[in-house]
């Protein structure tokens, strides 16, 4: 598929595209006959996966990366449509509106709640699994790249890294979350400080909208284009792929981890943590110090764009406290750097192509934004819930920067810009043999005595660590409520809400796509 599509043969695509379905499709049809009126598009039915499927099982478990999510109550689809190219999407969307089925679409399964690839309640729907469409292609003279959603962080940063050691991609960490769903999110990773978000990057989009139509940047719209750079996938249509700028980093870079262990009762810790979230954001952008803490005991892990002679000066002057020195210093490559923060030693840049999934780990997730430092008792208190049987971590990203900040909040819907000093995610993870509803208590009552301490009015979290404790939507007369969804939405996305909603009632009024955290349609004057 051509990447730079005139907005003429969209609307000639489109004309033909739809007038065939027309043709094709009864007027009076049933969930039933989705299938047929795939292959009437002539999708190879080896594509089409019913859960009578030899291979249904094994397609679903693919990319389910939250074994919470896959269990004999899950409700699951009734179809897996794995496209390989962009009619295939289209007929899908086309036959699915017609037949009365909703589609979910899964690019690396990451989802934190699983509403890729599974309801809440019972519902009739398939899955469009996007890990067939996975191509990158990288452009060195105009540094950016085009790369498909089913593509994962990995596969996109090895891409990268093969065709300069001098160009990189600002995102996650994790290397098998998919392209698609994270730059719908926004998606950060170690280069925040620097280069901002993933979706800050974003140049152009392609898009398959409720009637099936493939629309670049130009044919979409600025509103709809705005919307898809953070406003939370599978509200407005099927992202195939994404146009993407490059950023410049040095040859060498340097990573450290360090850990500050209990002493005592873990006052060190407690100190090191405490000073840690007034320097972290204020530190220069180059410069990326994230913490991780668990029981008594805070692990720091840093990259720096640039050298280890050049980086301890700044760690001596800047942050003494954590005692780093020339020892902990790490030298490599930006390529390096991603096993490095992800699979730990002895990991190689071609590990991080491996999409294998793991169903023995069970995880409860939600996050939180602190705009004013919490004092240093707040800290020892916060250490003693960590410390508590079937406690959990909590991961604190610093924000601060020239790039992340300096971007006004309405112009792209992620909102938690200027004034944040860094992210918490709470992390619990129990294997299959645990006590998961122990496990998902402690991270429901530890977000809620850290009340005090993070933003409120609205108390923002993070899209991307979506969690469903914070609301669902609530549909009413077949569209879900844009009232309802201001419980969660608010949270998400602040003021940009009501623009999303807006946006949305103007590209799926008939809120097809949707989930029970998709934006709501908002059609004024109605």
């Amino acid at each position: 598929m051509a990447m730079a599509i005139a907005k003429g043969s969209v609307l000639l695509l489109v004309f033909t595209f739809l007038c065939f379905y027309d043709a094709i499709i009864p007027s009076h049809a049933s969930p039933d006959d989705f299938p047929q009126c795939l292959s009437a598009a002539s999708i190879p039915s080896q594509l089409v996966f019913t859960q009578r499927s030899p291979s249904f099982t094994s397609v679903l478990v693919s990319s389910i990366r939250n074994p919470r999510f896959f269990t004999p109550s899950t409700v699951r689809p009734q179809w897996i449509l794995t496209p390989t190219n962009a009619s295939h999407v289209q007929a899908a969307v086309v036959c699915g509106r017609r037949h009365g089925v909703r589609l979910r679409v899964r690019s690396g399964g990451h989802d934190y709640e699983g509403l890729s690839y599974r309801s809440q309640r019972p519902e009739v729907f398939a899955v469009v699994d996007l890990s067939s469409l996975r191509a990158v292609r990288i452009d060195t003279r105009s540094t950016t790249a085009w790369v498909d959603s089913g593509a994962t962080l990995g596969e996109l940063y090895y891409a990268v890294a093969q065709a300069s050691d001098r160009l990189a991609f600002p995102a996650g960490l994790c290397p098998t979350i998919g392209v698609g769903g994270h730059l719908s999110g926004g998606g950060f990773g170690t280069l925040l400080r620097k280069y901002g978000l993933a979706s800050d990057n974003v140049l152009d989009a392609v898009l398959v909208d409720a009637d099936g139509r493939l629309l670049d940047r130009t044919a979409m719209g600025s509103d709809v284009f705005w919307a898809l750079r953070g406003g939370g996938g599978e509200s407005f249509g099927i992202v195939l792929s994404w146009q993407v700028r490059l950023v410049p980093v040095p040859p060498t870079v340097t990573a450290f981890r360090i850990p500050v262990a209990a002493a005592g009762d873990g006052e060190r810790a407690v100190d090191v943590v405490t000073r840690w979230q007034e320097v972290a954001p204020a530190l220069p952008d180059d410069l990326f110090i994230r913490a991780l803490v668990q029981n008594q005991s805070a692990t720091f892990e840093s990259l720096y764009l640039g050298t280890c002679d050049e980086l301890v000066p700044v760690m001596r002057r800047r942050f003494p406290e954590l005692g780093m020195n020339r020892t902990h210093c790490q030298e490599m490559t930006w390529i390096q750097t991603v096993p490095y923060f992800f699979l730990g030693a002895g990991a190689t840049v071609e590990d991080i192509l491996n999409r294998t999934t793991s169903l023995s780990t069970y995880t409860k997730m939600t996050s939180d934004y602190v705009r004013q430092a919490i004092r240093r008792d707040a800290w020892v208190s916060i250490f003693g819930k960590l410390a508590e049987p079937n406690a959990g971590l909590m991961i604190l990203d610093p924000y601060g920067g020239a790039r992340i900040g300096a971007v006004p909040e309405p112009a792209t819907p992620f909102p938690h810009r200027a004034g944040v000093l860094y992210n918490i995610q709470y992390v619990s993870f129990w294997s299959a043999n645990g006590d998961g509803s122990a496990h998902t208590k402690w991270v429901r009552d530890f977000y809620a005595f850290m009340a005090p301490y993070v933003s409120s009015s609205p108390r923002e979290a993070y899209f991307n660590y979506r969690d469903l404790d914070l609301g669902e939507n609530v549909v009413v007369g077949n569209v879900s409520s844009y009232e309802a969804g201001k419980v969660w939405g608010e949270k998400y996305f602040g003021d940009n809400y009501k623009r999303l909603a807006m946006v949305k009632g103007e590209i799926d009024p008939d809120d097809y796509f949707r989930n029970e955290q998709s934006i709501p349609p908002l059609v004024l004057g109605n």
